[in-house]
Order: C-alpha cells, then sequence, then structure tokens
C-alpha cells in the first residue's frame, strides 16, 4: 500500500515534467495540438519554407520546424488558428503565431521574393485574359469586393489545374497561378471555371475563412456555380 501511494504522490510531477519537455516530431506536435483543441487534422509535417509559418489543407497541417520549440500559448494559438470557430479568434491566433516567426536573419530569408517563372508570349497573352476575367468575374458573382490580385501562368503544376497562394509574413502578396497544361490541353471555359474556383479560395482568405474545402468554401461555391473540387 505505501509502495501505491508513493507512485500516486509522483505521478503529476512526472507528467509536469513530460509535458515540459517540447515534441520531438511532428507526430509529437500533432498530439500536443489536439490536447489544446486542434480538430479535423489527421497528419502533420514539418517544413522549412521560409515564408510560410503554418499553412493546411484538408485535414494535412504543415508547421515550420521552428514551431517544435514553441511555448504552449503559441502552440494553442496554432489550434486556434486552424480550428477556430470565429474570424476574431483566428485573426487574433495569427498575430501569435507571426510574432514568433523566424528572426534576424531567417526573416531575412523570408523576405527574399518567391521564384519566378519565364514567361512566354502566349503565357502573357492567357495572363491578361485571365485578368480581365478576375475581374468581370469578381464584378458578377462576388460584388466587385476581391481585391486585384496577381495572376500567373506555371509551367510547374502537375496535378493541379490552379491554386490560390495567401499573403506571407513576409510580406509577399497573394497571387493565383493557372497551369500551363491545362490552358494547352482543356477548352477555355474550364479555364474560366478553375479561375473562379480559386478566386472563392481568395474571397476566403480576404474574408478571415480556413483555406480548405469545407462548409464556408462548399456554400460559396455553389452560390457561384462552380462545383466545389477542381476537376475535369
Amino acid at each position: 500500500m505505501k509502495r501505491l501511494r508513493s507512485l500516486f504522490v509522483r505521478t503529476p510531477a512526472q507528467l509536469q515534467l513530460e509535458l515540459d519537455v517540447p515534441p520531438a516530431n511532428a507526430d509529437e506536435l500533432l498530439a500536443r495540438l489536439r490536447t489544446m483543441g486542434l480538430r479535423d487534422i489527421e497528419r502533420c509535417s514539418l517544413t522549412r519554407n521560409r515564408a510560410v509559418m503554418v499553412s493546411y489543407h484538408g485535414s494535412a497541417l504543415r508547421i515550420h520546424e521552428r514551431y517544435l520549440r514553441a511555448p504552449d500559448d503559441v502552440h494553442r494559438a496554432i489550434a486556434r488558428f486552424v480550428s477556430g470557430r470565429t474570424r476574431t479568434e483566428r485573426a487574433g491566433a495569427r498575430a501569435v503565431i507571426l510574432a514568433y516567426a523566424p528572426e534576424s536573419g531567417e526573416r531575412e530569408a523570408a523576405s527574399r521574393p518567391r521564384r519566378t517563372e519565364r514567361m512566354s508570349p502566349a503565357d502573357r497573352a492567357h495572363v491578361r485574359a485571365l485578368t480581365a476575367c478576375h475581374e468581370s468575374l469578381n464584378a458578377s458573382h462576388f460584388g466587385g469586393t476581391l481585391q486585384p490580385i496577381r495572376i500567373r501562368v506555371s509551367g510547374r503544376m502537375r496535378s493541379r489545374l490552379g491554386q490560390y497562394t495567401a499573403a506571407t509574413a513576409a510580406g509577399e502578396p497573394p497571387d493565383i497561378a493557372i497551369s500551363r497544361a491545362h490552358i494547352r490541353r482543356h477548352p477555355w471555359p474550364e479555364v474560366v471555371h478553375t479561375l473562379l474556383h480559386e478566386m472563392v479560395h481568395q474571397w476566403q482568405a480576404e474574408h478571415g475563412h480556413p483555406l480548405d474545402h469545407g462548409r464556408a468554401f462548399r456554400r460559396k461555391a455553389r452560390e457561384v456555380g462552380i462545383a466545389p473540387r477542381a476537376v475535369r
């Protein structure tokens, strides 16, 4: 009985020591974030991306490796940023996350511009056409509320038709990329459909919604008349 009592007395201290040890890998970080309210995330991976600190898509979460050793309040902020229910809650969490972003030399690296692709004359013509479509769709489907955005044609996209990239902590502006192969192989109305899909993601970002294909995305996609998934 004394031995059992002794074990019971030590356990809280032992648990406290375990909590004080930072996660050693992505799985341990994911487990910790779940105890802090993270929901609907099944996979977590660590990155060394110089600009994006935390990003998530569907059930996958990507976090800069620097956040392994972040204090509990930053880990809680990550959980709120991903799973928060209100725009105000997510905005407050974002501020905490960015306050812990890399400093000095790391920040200098993060401030470097994204690597740009060389554009052909055909690409430039497509960018002009897509930019005009964005302006028209913004007026007809979003009441002209979306901000003007850089649109580019990408030859690096193999599986995706299009992609919206949010603004980064380093000050890089958002942009929309459309696959060059998509433009070459598929009818123009399908390309415009893809652009409209990415504009719904732009709407999410500008209105404080998570960048995913969840309920808010599906509702807005139906509202503007497109399929929630960007597939042919």
